[in-house]
């Protein structure tokens, strides 16, 4: 797995002040994507351990309140082997943090895919659905067409239905 970009203090993918990381490897090839150099599997640097280690270190940073962390891309479910680890070091070792995703699967596609409904299930926020240029709204806050939907997933999951994001 790539990393194409890694963000901290990042107030733009998600509520609060976050970090944001963006794997590199997208299949969707969304028309107008903002990140189409994403889509290169090779893109970007190696995610190693010790990148791992500072993300967990930058999540845990004292004197400055960090939300959480901002999984986008490419397409973070692409990697699913490669940030489970990272996403349970979060929940373990990251007290009151959540994990946000962007990815152009639905929420009902990921559950239907054992392998990505996993790394699902570490998530609190997920913005579905691939970015439809013609749909596409500059005032939609966390997306950036109308079919996209910000799906509080713990609620959703609770449920059995999807259950917007406040």
């Amino acid at each position: 797995m790539n990393i194409a970009d890694y963000k901290k203090y990042d107030v733009l993918n998600g509520k609060g002040l976050r970090n944001s990381l963006f794997t590199s490897g997208c299949r969707h090839h969304c028309k107008g994507c903002f990140n189409a150099a994403t889509w290169n599997f090779d893109y970007g640097t190696p995610y190693t351990p010790q990148f791992e280690d500072q993300v967990i270190s930058d999540l845990n940073v004292e004197g400055i309140k960090i939300s959480g962390l901002s999984l986008l891309g490419g397409e973070p479910f692409e990697h699913v082997d490669g940030l489970l680890g990272l996403v349970r070091r979060i929940q373990q070792e990251c007290v009151g943090k959540d994990i946000w995703i962007w990815s152009g699967y639905t929420f009902e596609e990921i559950l239907a895919d054992t392998s990505k409904s996993e790394l699902l299930a570490y998530c609190d926020v997920l913005i579905d659905g691939k970015f439809i240029l013609e749909q596409r709204n500059l005032k939609l806050q966390w997306r950036g067409s109308e079919n996209q939907r910000v799906i509080n997933v713990k609620q959703s999951l609770h449920q059995g239905k999807v259950v917007l994001q406040d």
